[in-house]
């Protein structure tokens, strides 16, 4: 008995379907790849609110995270979950921002494990790069990001081991500088790519790792765009782009042990706003080829309830209670992402 017209079209319109959907999942970002990481070998950098995300970050787990760079921020727990402190204290520094408090208050929140042991920064390094002339986040706040640490070192003998570089002496505007020379150097306009003759992300390299062999002229690993949507908590939103993206070198493919930099664009400077300017330009991927490290790029995504239009690094609260600590929605995510790298689950 041969089918009926309407049983045709349904088949038809099935086997599309199919191929459709066959279609979607391959062009689907992948989960990331896990890879022989050496977990001694885990460090996070970050420009403006990734400054901030990132200082939250090594604090909700110094146990994780062995060494920050602060490029354009300011101290952790700086807004102390108000929006009025961050645009005033935090970015302007009027009053500045009061140090010893800040130390005082970790001490405390480490204490009831709202975020990680203070103990675990015995032998971090800490590098903060902020510009001379950035007129959006006050060069004393840039200060006030090194100071910090200074404060949790004098306080406790046990962190004495503490390597702390304040790099603040610099003629650049809030950007992120790079290696060749131009004319937006002293401008803070998208992709917030300074084109200074300061090589950024290899002095944050030779900070965080200590000093390499020659870099090449160009990356020779892979950009891999992965799920990010893969990683939420409890299925709770992140408030993340869907894709994310990361930077694979050649030895971390092949398999040989390998470290791991989480690198945190700025506001507007999310993939959304500016490709992967901040993925391919900002000269992280050459020296990661160099530091056999994996550069992980997670990307935020611009949002109005909460409010949040530039995409920025929740570092005031808008993504709920607990931002800054070991509850907070994007740090869960981000340790959730990298577990999925193969760095061990913090304790």
């Amino acid at each position: 008995m041969k089918p009926s017209f309407k049983t045709m079209c349904r088949t038809v319109f099935a086997v599309a379907l199919a191929s459709a959907g066959a279609a979607m999942a391959a062009d689907a970002p992948a989960k990331l790849p896990a890879l022989h990481v050496d977990a001694t070998r885990v460090t996070v950098a970050g420009l403006s609110s990734g400054a901030y995300m990132a200082t939250q970050a090594q604090m909700a787990y110094p146990d994780v995270f062995h060494g920050a760079a602060l490029v354009a921020g300011g101290p952790y727990g700086c807004a102390g979950g108000k929006l009025d402190v961050a645009l005033g204290s935090c970015m302007k520094g009027t009053p500045a921002p009061d140090v010893a408090a800040l130390a005082k208050s970790a001490r405390e929140r480490a204490g009831k494990g709202e975020i990680g042991p203070l103990g675990a920064l015995a032998h971090t390094r800490i590098y903060a790069l902020h510009g001379a002339q950035d007129a959006l986040v006050a060069p004393v706040v840039g200060h006030a990001s090194a100071g910090f640490y200074e404060a949790l070192r004098k306080g406790d003998p046990a962190l004495a081991g503490m390597t702390i570089v304040d790099d603040g002496d610099r003629a650049f505007a809030h950007n992120l500088p790079v290696g060749v020379a131009g004319d937006d150097c002293g401008k803070s306009v998208a992709p917030y790519l300074g084109h200074c003759g300061f090589d950024a992300a290899g002095a944050i390299f030779a900070q965080l790792y200590g000093k390499p062999g020659k870099q090449a002229d160009k990356a020779a690993g892979e950009i891999r765009p992965f799920d990010q949507d893969a990683y939420r908590t409890d299925g709770k939103d992140a408030f993340l782009a869907s894709t994310g993206y990361v930077y694979l070198p050649p030895d971390c493919l092949a398999g040989k042990p390998c470290g791991v930099m989480v690198a945190l664009h700025g506001c507007k400077q999310n993939a959304d706003a500016v490709g992967q300017a901040f993925v391919a330009d900002a000269g992280f991927n050459r020296w990661a080829d160099v530091y056999d490290v994996a550069v992980l790029y997670p990307q935020t995504r611009a949002v109005f309830a909460p409010l949040n239009p530039q995409a920025c690094w929740d570092w005031w609260g808008y993504s709920g209670e607990g931002y800054d600590s070991r509850a907070g929605v994007q740090l869960t995510w981000l340790t959730n992402a990298l577990v999925g790298m193969g760095v061990p689950r913090p304790h």
